[in-house]
């Protein structure tokens, strides 16, 4: 979506809200799509004394895989965006200023950068998941497993040494 902000261009004081969904199910998260509702985006830019100050936050519920135990689980994403917007930067350095285009922003581009800058690497469905057994792949979070535990490798010779002295 633009938002045409020259109405509020040089007129401090002024603002222009905004409110949309945003379809984000296209977005490939190393083999998962994790947006399969749409994002509710909503929001205002406000002209602060020649300044464009644009706020906002994306709201979804994400659909994603824990990485521990492999389970399906659903999280809520409520995303606050802030971001300066200008017609033309002063200086290289600022890359944080999200430069508008006839007068125009595309909100798209905006939230839908904060919200791949947002996801997590690791997903996981509570702090506490147990994971699955290296071992036998059993879910943990549901009871031991019953393999036997496997030694450090380090003290493999150790181990050994114990097996030779029972003998």
């Amino acid at each position: 979506m633009r938002l045409d902000l020259r109405p509020i261009l040089h007129v401090p004081g002024a603002s222009l809200p905004f409110d949309f969904s945003l379809d984000l199910s296209g977005l490939d998260f190393y083999g998962e799509r994790p947006f399969t509702q749409p994002v509710r985006v909503s929001g205002s830019v406000r002209n602060m004394a020649d300044a464009l100050l644009l706020e906002g936050k994306a709201e979804t519920t994400l659909s994603l895989v824990c990485d521990r135990c492999l389970r399906p689980f659903r999280q809520e994403m409520d995303l606050p965006v802030e971001t300066l917007l200008a017609e033309a930067l002063e200086d290289e350095e600022n890359d944080e200023i999200v430069l508008l285009t006839d007068g125009q922003v595309d909100l798209d581009e905006v939230f839908t950068t904060a919200a791949v800058l947002a996801m997590d690497a690791k997903h996981v469905c509570s702090e506490d998941c147990k994971g699955l057994c290296p071992t036998c792949g059993a879910d943990l979070n549901q009871g031991p497993c019953g393999c036997r535990p496997e030694g450090d490798p380090r003290f493999a010779a150790l181990a050994q040494l114990l097996d030779k002295e029972n003998e």
